[in-house]
């Protein structure tokens, strides 16, 4: 009975070290450098007076088509899920 228990524990300390341990180091490493690599490329961006400077020459009767089919949300949307394909295609386990 005691050796039945003692494999048991064994088998289940065993599962623990080999697959959760690593697995939960392994991700955690990928969400800290991910974390840290979207910082790091968010600094590199332009910033918003650089958009608002190069969208200066646009014409007010521009502007209300823009305005009216989203463009602004539409284009935070797409840059947004670029980013995100970028990040994932950068994980190993994932892309």
């Amino acid at each position: 009975m005691f050796g039945i228990l003692l494999s048991a524990l064994n088998s289940m300390l065993a599962w623990v070290f080999r697959s959760l341990l690593v697995k939960f180091a392994l991700f955690f490493a990928l969400y800290f450098i991910t974390s840290e690599f979207v910082g790091f490329i968010s600094a590199l961006l332009p910033n918003a007076s650089f958009i608002n400077g190069a969208l200066s020459g646009i014409t007010a009767g521009t502007w209300f088509f823009l305005d009216a089919f989203q463009l602004p949300m539409g284009i935070s949307a797409m840059v947004s899920a670029y980013a995100t394909r970028f990040i994932i295609r950068r994980m190993p386990v994932i892309g």
